[in-house]
């Protein structure tokens, strides 16, 4: 059966950034569908998923300092769940490059753990920054701040945040058109299969800055205020970091293998 995955994702409940509005909104609401994607045993992957949908994301900042120092800054909540997953297998994927095949590579890898290894609660994690990072602001950004000029030429509009009509079911995996085929390679899909894309803060300032220096900054904001504008619109069920680089080596402490 197709479902199509931008309505199913529309009706998630997703309650961070729909408009950057929301002081503390809790991360994506898996819909009952979501399950068909998710094999049959992944208790520790769906625990994760309920546990993120729960903790909660602040989206309502004013303004954001250059170095940030205190949790009330970033998703501390669901970072520790990210960190704390007591699944065995889990992988964090050092993604820089929007143009580069991450979420393909993220998509093969999620695929061969499960069904060739038959590892079902493994973990993908996007550690994000570089240009891959624009693809984690919403539409609205990237239409108020011209972000497709620094996503380089094969991005005229966020195309990695809508996902397509596709099967999604669990039983379609060898279906080249499915979720488990390239048609999966949107940030949507991959977080109903349980990948957990992390956003970083300094890359966010690192936006902003950019912005400024290129006089694109429509409302005149302070560097602080543009940072904040971003941080409100990032997409749904991401996972804010006080940086990613520093947050990769948490995560191997706690035992994720590193991918590049």
């Amino acid at each position: 059966m197709a479902v199509d995955i931008g309505r199913r994702t529309a009706l998630l409940g997703f309650g961070s950034v729909a408009l950057g509005s929301t002081a503390l909104a809790a991360g994506p609401a898996r819909a009952a569908t979501a399950e068909g994607v998710i094999p049959q045993g992944a208790s520790a992957l769906s625990e994760l998923a309920e546990r993120l949908q729960k903790a909660p994301r602040r989206r309502d900042f004013k303004t954001v300092p250059m170095i940030i120092s205190h949790p009330d800054f970033w998703d501390d909540g669901a970072l520790k769940e990210v960190i704390d997953y007591r699944g065995v297998r889990k992988q964090v994927w050092d993604n820089t490059d929007i143009a580069s095949p991450w979420l393909n590579l993220m998509r093969n890898s999620v695929n061969v753990q499960i069904f060739a290894f038959v590892h079902k609660d493994f973990l993908a994690v996007s550690a994000t920054h570089g240009t891959a990072h624009l693809a984690l602001f919403d539409q609205a950004m990237w239409d108020k701040y011209k972000l497709a000029t620094l996503a380089g030429s094969e991005f005229k509009t966020n195309t990695l945040m809508i996902p397509k009509l596709a099967p999604a079911a669990f039983s379609d995996y060898e279906d080249s058109k499915s979720v488990f085929g390239p048609l999966g390679n949107t940030i949507p899909a991959l977080q109903e299969r349980g990948v957990v894309f992390l956003a970083c803060h300094n890359a966010i300032w690192e936006v902003a800055a950019k912005l400024l220096d290129r006089g694109t900054n429509p409302d005149h904001l302070s560097h602080e205020a543009v940072a904040a504008e971003l941080t409100n619109h990032l997409i749904d069920g991401i996972v804010l970091t006080p940086g990613v680089v520093a947050t990769i080596p948490e995560l191997q402490q706690a035992g994720f293998h590193y991918a590049k």
